[in-house]
């Protein structure tokens, strides 16, 4: 496995002295993260094509881009892996062809051919799309030793619409999977927090799919703004500094969820992901050292298993980058601390993160998170 990533910059490749360097018509997958505007492009998808001809090419808009140790905003960063001994397939979907996210999630996995399946890496809008439904749907078609990780797109702290393409120029409501193959491919991943959680803990009593309208039977974004107090004149954005920690009925770990966005008119909160009736909710807050550190912890998961990845795609949430603003660095220079120099490190910031668990189980959706997917291969 080679791995090589870059900036592209007025006309022009700057690649990371940190690269491997495989050639342009032997790389098998190319990831391309960047901000909604520079997407929408004419002829991006195109120029990628032309340098990486044999290439499956994902692209994703982000809330900011991750290039090593670096945070950067509107550059277009591309990874071009060449994966010698792993089979790749991909396949994509339209939200807006289906009923709900469930039957888009399992119409997209059904597509994927199961003999050998090791790894389904997700990249989706992250504006139509409710993110638990669609994994849920996903997991309906997975054997349970199938690793799914991944991330939902992002459209910087303007919550208004996101791209994701798949072999075409992006576009709204793309959900796309790539599924990796065979024995020789390695996939591991770390997943962490780091918000502190206040209040008393509240049930939901009234909600439909990732819409909250009340807690205790009182209105939920009155209680919202109350807790907020000043910060509550700038929602939805200010919610990213609160989110909620969320039980789900019949779980036993809390997931954390951020809104995506409010509806004065019905007095409603929309989520990322589902909060159903009966879930117990408690909010959160930023600490700061705690997100730095938890990020650390995530990349630490996949070090304690003596792995050295040749390549990690980190995805972490734009509440995050919000609250650490220009110290935002700090948490993805903590990652880099913990894998070391031989380790190619891209990502960007998203509306939500795909990934099970640390130790184990089921695949979620997860808001706020640090989420780190490494691979290697034999």
């Amino acid at each position: 496995m080679k791995t090589s990533i870059y900036r592209y910059q007025h006309t022009a490749w700057a690649e990371h002295p940190i690269s491997q360097h495989p050639a342009d018509g032997s790389v098998n997958l190319v990831l391309c993260f960047s901000a909604k505007t520079t997407l929408q492009e004419a002829g991006i998808y195109d120029m990628l094509k032309n340098k990486f001809p044999a290439a499956h090419i994902a692209m994703c808009s982000t809330a900011g881009e991750i290039f090593q140790d670096e945070v950067l905003n509107g550059e277009l960063i591309v990874v071009a892996l060449y994966f010698e001994k792993t089979a790749i397939q991909s396949f994509a979907v339209n939200i807006m062809d289906y009923s709900n996210s469930y039957a888009a999630g399992m119409a997209l996995a059904k597509q994927l051919p199961k003999e050998q399946l090791k790894h389904v890496l997700i990249l989706s809008d992250g504006s139509k799309v409710n993110g638990s439904e669609l994994v849920k749907g996903l997991a309906t078609q997975f054997e349970k030793d199938v690793l799914i990780t991944g991330g939902l797109a992002g459209d910087g702290a303007d919550f208004q619409s996101t791209l994701v393409g798949l072999n075409e120029q992006p576009k709204e409501g793309c959900v796309l999977a790539i599924g990796l193959y065979g024995n020789y491919i390695h996939v591991a991943h770390g997943s962490q927090g780091g918000w502190d959680i206040f209040g008393l803990e509240k049930r939901v009593t009234s909600s439909s799919g990732n819409v909250l309208v009340e807690l205790e039977d009182q209105n939920a974004l009155e209680l919202y703004k109350k807790y907020l107090g000043v910060e509550s004149v700038n929602l939805p954005g200010s919610a990213l500094l609160f989110p909620l920690s969320v039980i789900i009925p019949g779980a036993d770990k809390p997931v954390v969820r951020t809104i995506l966005s409010i509806n004065e008119e019905d007095q409603s909160m929309t989520f990322a992901g589902d909060i159903p009736v009966g879930s117990r909710v408690r909010f959160m807050k930023a600490n700061f050292d705690r997100l730095t550190h938890a990020a650390a912890e995530a990349a630490g998961f996949i070090a304690a298993k003596s792995i050295v990845p040749d390549f990690s795609l980190l995805i972490s949430c734009i509440g995050r980058k919000l609250v650490l603003g220009d110290k935002t660095e700090e948490e993805v220079k903590a990652v880099n601390k913990i894998f070391g120099e031989h380790t190619i490190q891209a990502g960007f910031y998203s509306y939500g993160e795909i990934t099970p668990f640390n130790e184990g189980g089921k695949c979620q959706l997860h808001n706020q998170t640090m989420t780190i997917t490494s691979f290697y291969e034999l």
